[in-house]
């Protein structure tokens, strides 16, 4: 069953159409992978999905749900989070701050409450910590929740991040460029990270990434797209030897002369 349905969207900024009638799907349980070279249109694709971009045509299904006209926030409360390719943390908080700031979304106790500090605003903080000290246990980062987050090697700032998407209580967890940045032994670690979650936690991945070695070993299906256009999909073995994703990556014989 189909946990995410793109149907023939379409983005298009001051007439230049940047996403092109672009339809695919996410099984839930499953890892997915949305690749193709740089400028091809796959960060306005999970812009689109998260709420940040408006398709000027189409259909987002998720969950059974259209999420098209949907805000970031409400995207997120309906169990769809996201990392991002630049990091977007609150360096001057400490992790486990930057992990309770992901749960705002799942909170009901209002200002009144914050305010006049009622049993009730007091068992929802307690909740949000403990939730929040399990994401980071899962990623491996508990013993570090006092630190600031800016004072974190980038490998674990990373994974701060993910603990605070995960904090969310996510159905469909969307990564950007996960692998950006780290070492070959912290790559090796997240493989195991995003295999542990869906097997663990039972979230669904999609996942943007130009580390072919890594998409190669955890997704079951990769969708190709080019210039906003989808130009393949399939199974790795597939999508390596289809004859049009060799060419959107190393161009034709004809370019190279």
């Amino acid at each position: 069953m189909a946990l995410l349905e793109v149907e023939d969207m379409v983005l298009s900024f001051s007439g230049l159409e940047v996403i092109r009638k672009l339809g695919f799907s996410v099984e839930t349980g499953t890892i997915a992978s949305l690749i193709g070279p740089n400028g091809a249109g796959k960060t306005s694709v999970f812009n689109c999905l998260t709420g940040f971009y408006r398709p000027d045509s189409g259909q987002i299904t998720f969950n059974k749900r259209s999420i098209r006209r949907l805000k970031p926030h409400k995207i997120t409360q309906a169990g769809m989070a996201r990392t991002f390719q630049n990091l977007r943390l609150f360096k001057s908080m400490t992790v486990l701050e930057n992990v309770m700031s992901g749960m705002h979304c799942r909170t009901s106790v209002g200002a009144m409450g914050a305010v006049f500090h009622t049993q009730s605003q007091r068992r929802e903080e307690e909740l949000i910590r403990l939730v929040s000290e399990e994401c980071l246990s899962f990623v491996g980062l508990l013993d570090k929740k006092d630190r600031h987050a800016g004072n974190l090697p980038y490998g674990d700032q990373r994974r701060v991040e993910w603990a605070r998407a995960l904090a969310t209580k996510p159905k469909l967890l969307l990564l950007d460029e996960p692998a950006a940045g780290l070492n070959h032994d912290e790559k090796q670690e997240l493989i195991e990270l995003i295999l542990h979650i869906r097997n663990e936690l039972g979230i669904t991945i999609l996942l943007i990434e130009h580390d072919m070695g890594l998409v190669m070993k955890v997704s079951e299906k990769i969708t190709v797209i080019d210039y906003g256009k989808k130009i393949a999909e399939g199974s790795a073995e597939e999508v390596q030897n289809n004859p049009k994703v060799i060419e959107a990556y190393l161009g034709s014989e004809d370019e190279a002369l």
